[in-house]
């Protein structure tokens, strides 16, 4: 799980997603060690992940190609995953102007888990990477509009993926200025 942030105002949302995808293939053991070490910011660089992963006799596969933020009839939606044991999980967030809601997704099951209004940041992504986030938040917001929210999050996106190698460098960032209803998109992803 990698990282995904939002902001939701009154007249527009917008959502960054790094491109960060990492495959393990070995014992499921080890690679548990390794995600909790990746996962809780122990893991700098991607030679460092390289290497622990060696040690722990896992292959490793890294691409920062994966599209995490897409725009569908004016919503923006990121998501994240994880499988495990040939079972993907996923937390998707859909966001629009002035509102968001959170879901969770394993196999064909879609479930909101969460719902909110403006004006506020959602941080989806694994321990390291949140405390990165909100501590972004915390230190550059002051409350202001759109454009101070995209820099928050242009600023978090980077501290971000100098401090763990769970974050790719580049991110996909949209904006949609629309206020659409979330229940129609939400309705057509549950059920397919």
């Amino acid at each position: 799980m990698s990282l995904l942030i939002a902001f939701i105002g009154k007249k527009g949302a917008v959502l960054a997603g790094d491109m960060r995808e990492i495959i393990t293939c070995g014992d499921r053991i080890c690679t548990e060690v390794l995600e909790h070490e990746l996962y809780n910011g122990l893991i700098v660089t991607d030679e460092d992940l390289h290497k622990r992963a060696g040690e722990l006799g896992l292959s490793l596969t890294i691409r920062n190609d994966k599209r995490k933020v897409t725009r569908r009839d004016g919503i923006i939606i990121g998501e994240v995953c994880e499988t495990e044991g040939g079972i993907t999980r996923k937390k998707r967030l859909y966001a629009t102007a002035g509102e968001y809601a959170l879901a969770e997704i394993t196999g064909t099951d879609l479930i909101v888990s969460g719902k909110g209004k403006a004006s506020t940041f959602v941080v989806l992504g694994n321990p390291a990477t949140k405390q990165i986030a909100h501590a972004s938040i915390q230190e550059h917001w002051n409350g202001g509009g759109m454009h101070d929210a995209i820099r928050v999050i242009i600023l978090a996106m980077d501290k971000a993926s100098k401090v763990t190698a769970s974050v790719s460098g580049t991110y996909t960032l949209i904006q949609t200025p629309l206020k659409v209803s979330l229940s129609a998109v939400i309705g057509q992803d549950s059920s397919q």
